[in-house]
Order: C-alpha cells, then structure tokens, then sequence
C-alpha cells in the first residue's frame, strides 16, 4: 500500500491534534523475552523507517535487535516514504522544503536531496526502482523523479490539490488523486526521459479523493488492463476506474471498449473512507472508514461491496497478511489495534498500543507488526505469533507527529 497518515487529507485533519498529545510524556517499555523469535544470518539487515512530521527526522528501527538505530535529520516535515524494492533506498517525502530525501539503508544516512515541487505529501516507486512519482499539492502537479541519476526529468499538471500518486503493477499507467479537485487523473509512462508521462483522462465526482489501489486484471497475460480504487474522503464512497489494456492483450482483442479508461462505478461504503488495503490475492479490497468506525470488504472482481463491519473507534490505516487471512486496523481512536479474521468475518482479537495508532507495517517475515503512536511520539511493536495469540512486545522511541512507516531488509555484502 499507500499508508492513513500517509493520505494528504488525514494529515490535514488531525495534525493539530497529533501535536498536542505530542506534548505527553512517552509510554514505558514493556514486553515479554525474545524466545522463539526469527534466527538470522549475520550479514541481514531489517530495518523500519518512520517519519517525524514535527521533528524534521527519520527515527530507524533496527527490527533484528528491536532498539533504535538512530536519527537521521532530513527536510522540513516529512511526510509519505517509500522503499525501492531493487535497491537499498528510502526516500522520504519532505512537504516543508519541496524536496525527497534519498538514504541509503546500508549506511542509514542520507545519500541526496532532490528538489520537487510546492507542498509535496506522497511517493511511489516503480516496479523496476528506476522512477518515482510525487504528487505536489502546492503546484498541482506530479514530479518525475530519475532514481539513478536522482534528479527530476519531468513536471506534469495534475488537478487541484493533488495527494496520492500510484503506480500500475505493470508500470503502464500512473493514477493521481485531487483531494480539493475531487477528481482523479491518470497518465501513461512512457520509457522516454524526454516525455516520461503522458495524460490520457481525467475522472471528475470523487469527493476528497485520497488513497488509491491499484488491482491487476486477474488473468496471466501480461498489459490486460487494472482497476483503480480509490477513497472518495469526503463522501462515504470509493470509485472504481478502468484503467485500458494494450491494444494487443487478449482482453482488448475481445472488446474494443477495454482498451480505453472509463470510470465503472461509485461504491457505497462507511462513512469518511481513508485508507485502502488490497489482499495479497487481489480479490478484495478493504476500506478503512474513519467517520463510521468500520471496514468495508469491496470485491474487485464484481465492483460490489460485500460488507461493511464495525472495527473500532475511528479506523485509520490496515494491512493484510501476506496468507490473505487477516486485516489489521488502527484504531486511532481507542489506542488500540484490532486483528480481523477475513474468513470468519469477525475481530478475533485486539492489542492496547500508545496514544492515536495511525500508520501501520509488518516485518518481513511478518512475526512483528509496527504500528506509529502519532500522540505519544513511539512506535508499538507487537508479536503476531505467540501462544497467546496477539501481544504486546515493546514500544520504541519515534519522534514528534509520525505520518508514516516502511520497512525494508536486505542481505549485506559479506
């Protein structure tokens, strides 16, 4: 995903908020001993970066030892992260300085600065880790971002207020969302350094357009079309857009009419969705509706939503286990964390964390999950795997307003 303080909208919304609760003293370590936990190589790495909104910094977290690594300063008030998944990046999304802060996770330091545009919130990395995508609220505009040479090549216009950007899993098209426009654009990337984007269609009546996922046709060929979901944040809706197949895919053969973009249809969910998660599998999505204080299980598939369920006091963010078993939900207003079974279809668990839980990660081999305490400035680690079910691990030191959390681990060179 694309994570809830990870949206432009909820940043907006609960910022103040977030920095006054900021103010109260940090909770206390607790936890039980590390038995039964993962053995690693010597030379893996796992680390989680989280960053500081109101601290100018990037606290990582060294998941192997499960204590702080350190602190790294980067722009003014980090924002969105994401990971290359082909190199050892992060890069960190900085919306006071128009800039992304590139570091190098061998090192954890950051390696360069590259200037965007006014009021960046989100990235997106490629499939390939060669471009990334920032959307400029401030400039209504999309950056073009070469990571090799780690430079901007190209600025496209956007719609009004634009928060998300999201790539294709078949690196086609890029999917902007214009929280203020209410609209979505989308484009398509060209492999010219020249002309790197191409706008194809603009999508207008999505209220507060925020998160977006973006699902694979379910079929083995390669270039037969997606679907872009996205949280209309203002409504209590998620629109589904047609994003077109090749000319030359079998589905395009088959009907003409997929091989264009086209809006399928606007869904009725919870109130005040924000944050969407799509099943390993693809066959669902799940919203994350704040201002009902309950999920909504959409089938990607059909386009229809097949439930709404309540989970918890305004639901912020979710993520799905890697085994499509289990949503977990941030629940940022009850401190708290709450397991959803998706094939019982009920809360079989839920997990105290600190104050106003909002962003939300796995480990790697998922047996911790990191949940960021935007009110209490640390980062609840909890032990998914235990006889006791969900529990409780540790709480480690973050920093002032965390808006979102990343999780990268590689093997280093011996």
């Amino acid at each position: 995903m694309n994570p809830a303080a990870r949206i432009y909208s909820k940043l907006k919304t609960y910022s103040r908020c977030a920095l006054l609760l900021a103010l109260l003293s940090a909770l206390g370590v607790s936890g039980c001993g590390r038995n039964q936990f993962p053995n690693y190589p010597a030379n893996y790495h796992e680390f989680a970066y989280i960053s500081n909104g109101a601290a100018n910094t990037v606290t990582v977290l060294d998941l192997v030892y499960l204590r702080q690594d350190r602190v790294i300063q980067v722009g003014r008030e980090p924002t969105g992260l994401a990971v290359n998944p082909l190199r050892n990046e992060v890069y960190a999304v900085n919306a006071g300085s128009d800039s992304v802060s590139v570091i190098d996770t061998a090192a954890n330091r950051v390696a360069a600065t590259i200037g965007v545009h006014r009021t960046p919130y989100m990235i997106d990395v490629a499939p390939d880790g060669k471009r990334a995508y920032v959307a400029n609220s401030g400039s209504n505009t999309v950056s073009v971002l070469d990571l090799d040479k780690r430079r901007e090549i190209a600025v496209e216009a956007a719609g009004e207020g634009p928060g998300v950007a999201r790539v294709s899993p078949d690196n086609r098209t890029l999917v902007v969302s214009n929280r203020i426009a209410g609209s979505l654009s989308v484009y398509s990337i060209n492999a010219s350094q020249e002309h790197p984007l191409e706008f194809r269609e603009a999508f207008p009546g999505c209220i507060g357009a925020t998160d977006i996922a973006i699902v694979a046709n379910s079929t083995s060929e390669p270039q037969s079309g997606s679907k872009a979901f996205v949280a209309c944040s203002g409504t209590h809706q998620v629109m589904v857009v047609w994003l077109a197949a090749t000319a030359d895919s079998w589905r395009g053969k088959q009907d003409a009419s997929l091989q264009h973009d086209h809006m399928l249809c606007l869904l009725d969910v919870g109130k005040t969705p924000t944050h969407l998660a799509v099943k390993p599998d693809g066959g669902e999505v799940f919203t994350t509706n704040f201002g009902s204080n309950s999920i909504s299980e959409i089938s990607t598939w059909t386009n229809e939503v097949l439930g709404t369920y309540m989970i918890g006091s305004k639901p912020a963010s979710a993520v799905i286990s890697k085994d499509d078993s289990s949503l977990w939900v941030t629940n940022f207003g009850a401190d708290s964390v709450a397991m959803y079974s998706i094939d019982d279809g009920h809360v079989e668990a839920s997990v105290h964390t600190g104050s106003q839980p909002d962003a939300i990660a796995f480990s790697a081999d998922e047996h911790l999950l990191l949940v960021t305490d935007s009110g209490s400035a640390d980062v609840t680690v909890i032990r998914t795997q235990s006889k006791e079910g969900p529990t409780l691990f540790t709480m480690l030191p973050s920093g002032g307003h965390a808006n979102d959390i990343v999780v990268k681990s590689f093997h280093a060179k011996i």
